[in-house]
């Protein structure tokens, strides 16, 4: 057998010789290339992660029940199993592929220094009355003297900068450990949480920096000036100081009361042109979904709209006065964006052209989206079958049960999805810069637009789709420029399910424009649906429902995996300005009030859908004439 071996070998070996007799080697040349993706530099990759999760470092979450800090939060989002607070073990199905824990700067690290018996707060006067309740037991009496300390300004350590620097350098120490660049990436970020009257003002402030630049600032606590501007200033002192890169994100508009896209400024200044230049440069990004409730859009605002009314928070806020309906215009995205188009055209300067993204808000240490893996918003309403975990109230604790949200309404929710070309904190962060993302309420439906004046429905099936899109139109979160020859905008969009979720339903075209005479107006158009013919009115028909509620069980036998749409404005007026986003509908799926309900053999809450329909916005495309 050896010998047979040896000379087959050789047989091999000679023929090589006997070609390079009859013909001469042809060799690549010094500038011959032959890879087509040498020149590639568009972004060709999509990333799922987690903007906004809090760990035992923010004091909300920490003195009531959450054990895990940053380390651990970092370690479940790459795919670890961890145990939670409460002691259940947990895992998602997926990693993430990058997480920003954004604890609250107000207090920062003071609960796990309590925890320690740290003499930094335990002999401090305010913080050895917090370490006396903790000592027996009653967190919750803890918890709220902190919180009503913060209101009557008698709580020392809500902006107590020698606490909150042991803390951040702790939170950055995790962040720079946990990043693995081209495999997850950990971003040191915080979240400022102004609360004027009980409203929701709160930014995530997400850095582009690593540990060395990040702590040559403590994070700024809004106790200090409650005022958006105030943290753009501080914004721009640091990068002034460090020569570092940081945005904001604002989020939950619907629990402010009118105040998150108000017509004044918050010191009730008028808008200017200066303030929108501002507002943009420190805020290209909304994040419009979220465990407290979806705001994309309102049944009131968006009357002909079937799909508006989706995990709505409208009661009121963290204060006692109720929702008002003249609050609701200056609460929601897409009104937001109506409106900004009468402020460019009034100022010259657009406040509210942000891209749009989705996170969390867990208070956990676990970013947990799925249906079926939902570990609620605080640790105290982790999986349990305790009433708590449906009935907790979570906002309008001091009004009465016209202006509370309970725990069964907050939403498993959401995911930010970003296009860049790797997986590092510039590629993501640039990426979020430029608003080339786009936000899911917790699903991974991967989603690509594009917008032109050239593009053909025969371009939809083009092997090099990507390509072809920036070689001939924009992005996502991009200016459209104006045609020269007063074309109507051209859309094309593809759209690819979640591998281990379910099929798609329809994809949408949102469009808002200002019309002659200063109004806004808005429309949604189908323009491709999942096993049903698109007629002139839309999708022929719903998409059906195959949820068994009883077993919380649902099947992929209606609508599809992959959807594309090609779709030119029929209304288009050279003259208007106007917005373009896509909405893909999944088809519905249990709600994890249903998972809940079939695990702990408990009864849905009264007013809980059974099933729900996950989606997709992406940032729009802005057209100005």
């Amino acid at each position: 057998m050896y010998r047979l071996l040896a000379t087959t070998s050789l047989v091999v070996c000679a023929v090589p010789a006997l070609a390079q007799e009859d013909a001469p080697a042809v060799f690549p040349s010094a500038t011959a290339t032959y890879s087509p993706y040498l020149s590639e530099d568009y972004p060709n990759q999509v990333f799922f992660g987690d903007t906004h999760l809090h760990t035992s470092y923010s004091a909300d979450a920490g003195m009531i029940g959450n054990t895990l800090g940053p380390a651990d939060a970092y370690l479940f989002a790459k795919g670890e199993a961890v145990v939670s607070s409460m002691g259940v073990p947990a895992r998602l199905a997926r990693p993430l592929d990058f997480l920003v824990v954004a604890d609250h700067s107000e207090g920062l690290g003071v609960s796990p220094l309590l925890a320690e018996a740290n003499p930094i707060v335990t002999e401090e006067p305010f913080g050895a009355k917090l370490f006396a309740l903790l000592q027996v037991g009653d967190s919750p009496g803890a918890y709220d003297l902190w919180r009503t300390g913060k209101i009557d300004r008698t709580n020392t350590l809500a902006d107590n900068e020698a606490v909150s620097e042991i803390a951040w350098e702790q939170i950055t120490e995790a962040a720079e450990t946990a990043s693995t660049p081209g495999a997850f990436t950990a971003f040191i970020g915080y979240e400022w949480t102004s609360m004027p009257n009980g409203n929701n003002l709160h930014r995530v402030v997400v850095y582009r920096d690593g540990k060395a630049l990040a702590d040559r600032m403590i994070p700024l606590s809004s106790d200090r000036n409650p005022d958006p501007e105030a943290l753009w200033e501080w914004m721009q002192t640091y990068e002034d100081e460090t020569g570092g890169k940081l945005l904001a994100i604002p989020h939950n508009g619907n629990v402010s009361n009118g105040l998150m896209f108000d017509d004044v400024t918050l010191s009730g200044g008028p808008l200017t042109e200066d303030y929108a230049a501002a507002r943009m440069r420190w805020e290209p990004l909304y994040e419009v979904t979220q465990m407290k409730g979806d705001g994309e859009t309102h049944p009131f605002l968006s009357t002909d709209d079937a799909f508006a009314d989706f995990e709505t928070w409208d009661k009121g806020s963290f204060g006692p006065a109720p929702k008002t309906p003249e609050m609701l215009p200056r609460e929601y995205a897409r009104e937001a964006y109506k409106r900004g188009l009468a402020y460019e055209a009034a100022l010259g300067r657009n406040p509210f052209k942000f891209g749009m993204i989705g996170s969390t808000d867990s208070h956990t240490s676990l970013s947990t989206t799925q249906e079926n893996n939902f570990f609620g918003k605080i640790s105290a309403l982790e999986p349990t079958s305790d009433p708590i975990r449906m009935e907790e109230v979570i906002t309008g604790r001091g009004s009465g049960p016209e202006g509370q949200q309970r725990a069964w309404q907050t939403s498993a929710a959401g995911l930010a999805a970003v296009w860049a070309r790797e997986n590092t904190r510039e590629a993501l962060w640039d990426a979020m810069a430029r608003k080339e993302v786009y936000a899911t309420t917790g699903t991974r439906i991967r989603v690509r637009v594009f917008a032109g004046y050239d593009f053909e429905k025969t371009d939809l099936p083009r092997a090099d789709f990507d390509a072809h899109g920036y070689a001939n139109g924009v992005p996502m979160g991009s200016d459209l420029a104006v045609d020269a020859d007063g074309r109507a905008p051209r859309l094309m969009v593809r759209a690819l399910r979640d591998p281990d979720g379910a099929n798609l339903d329809r994809i949408q075209i949102v469009k808002g424009w200002l019309n002659a005479d200063g109004t806004t107006a808005e429309r949604v158009y189908d323009i491709a649906c999942g096993g049903r013919a698109l007629v002139p009115e839309g999708c022929d028909g719903a998409v059906g429902n195959t949820v068994d509620a009883a077993n919380a069980t649902w099947t992929n036998d209606i609508g599809q995996a992959i959807l594309a749409g090609f779709w030119e404005d029929p209304e288009f007026d050279a003259a208007q300005r106007a917005f373009y986003y896509v909405r893909v509908l999944e088809i519905p799926t249990p709600r994890w009030t249903t998972y809940d309900a079939k695990v702990f053999g408990i009864e849905i809450p009264d007013g809980a859908p059974a099933s729900i329909q996950e989606r997709a916005y992406t940032s729009p495309i802005w057209y100005t004439p």
